[in-house]
């Protein structure tokens, strides 16, 4: 009976000192982690675990989605940029599985350049109109107004707020972005889950179709004269076949030098770039389509200051005019239009 006594006190004592060390490989775990959130990796750079994790680890791996690796380098094949929504299991020498979630932000190398410019004109804006999407062709707008009840497509000229046309939608439509496709228009709605094409000079409806499941809900949409890019108020800009709109063929995640830009809103493809608002925020990212680095920023904090008269009335509406941008947003009484220096 002693002997089964001691036998048992010296298997509880292992016990003990297990979980005392699991606890310990875990909170060293979790103070790295914390610690480098927010300055962030580059891709190349390597995971440095600390040594009570290294030391007592027989295998570590990293879940990521549905996708899982025991390399601990920041591999573009395996992370994307911005905020990386991880788990951690430690396979200890003890043969114990531990688990950790964990949050590995990656940014760019090179800091957002600010972007200079003057406002060289403005022009009236409807100031009962939403704005959800905004397109200038030749000197016509096309706009895309959202809320429920009064969303809807219109065309105007710029330098007047009267619509030459007016296609109004259901009662049940959220109207969001809309891009211009040759002599179509499409249009995203926000938590309907379908996208509308329409006829771009008359503004009748051609046809729906379904949004990919992968998008969350449908903000903002262009066209990069390949394949519609749309945003769903995350930080990813899903690129759409234009020919099966609900088809998504690529995904591009957005982040800067010490920051991830999540809430990607209102979008336009000029030149090579995607332009795109953050949404409550008063900016204008200009972004590499291909690697999503964000490379600059507009600040315009003033006009925004000028036009936001409630917590709705936020910049969203980016459009080109030759290579001035226009710009306005929810509400708002002007439009924009900016010479960048």
């Amino acid at each position: 009976m002693t002997q089964n006594i001691k036998i048992l006190s010296f298997a509880a004592a292992l016990l003990l000192v297990s979980c005392h060390n699991n606890e310990k490989m875990l909170d060293s775990l979790a103070d790295y982690n914390n610690s480098k959130e927010k300055k962030g990796y580059h891709f190349g750079d390597q995971l440095e675990l600390p040594k009570e994790v290294t030391d007592n680890a027989e295998s570590i791996t990293i879940t990521l989605d549905d996708k899982e690796t025991s390399s601990l380098t920041i591999d573009p094949k395996f992370f994307t940029l911005g905020d990386n929504k991880v788990v951690f299991t430690i396979k200890t020498k003890g043969r114990e599985v531990l688990n950790q979630d964990a949050t590995i932000n990656v940014f760019t190398k090179n800091s957002e350049q600010n972007i200079p410019y003057n406002i060289v004109a403005d022009y009236p804006h409807d100031p009962k109109n939403f704005v959800e999407g905004f397109l200038i062709e030749g000197n016509t707008i096309y706009e895309s107004d959202g809320l429920l009840n009064t969303s809807q497509l219109i065309k105007y000229t710029l330098g007047s707020s009267t619509p030459e046309i007016i296609k109004k939608q259901p009662a049940d439509i959220f109207s969001e972005g809309c891009a211009i496709v040759g002599d179509k228009i499409y249009q995203l709605t926000y938590r309907n889950k379908i996208g509308f094409i329409y006829d771009k000079k008359t503004l009748n409806e051609i046809s729906k179709f379904p949004l990919a499941n992968a998008i969350g809900e449908g903000w903002g949409l262009t066209y990069d004269g390949k394949n519609l890019v749309a945003t769903d108020g995350s930080k990813n800009l899903y690129f759409l076949d234009v020919n099966d709109p609900s088809k998504v063929v690529k995904t591009v995640a957005v982040a800067g030098n010490t920051q991830t830009y999540d809430q990607l809103n209102e979008v336009e493809y000029h030149s090579g770039f995607i332009y795109a608002n953050v949404w409550q925020k008063p900016i204008v990212l200009k972004i590499n389509p291909v690697t999503g680095e964000a490379v600059g920023v507009f600040d315009f904090k003033d006009i925004v200051k000028e036009n936001n008269k409630g917590s709705d009335d936020v910049l969203n509406g980016i459009a080109f005019k030759g290579d001035n941008m226009l710009v306005t947003g929810k509400n708002w009484s002007k439009i924009y239009e900016v010479q960048i220096k």
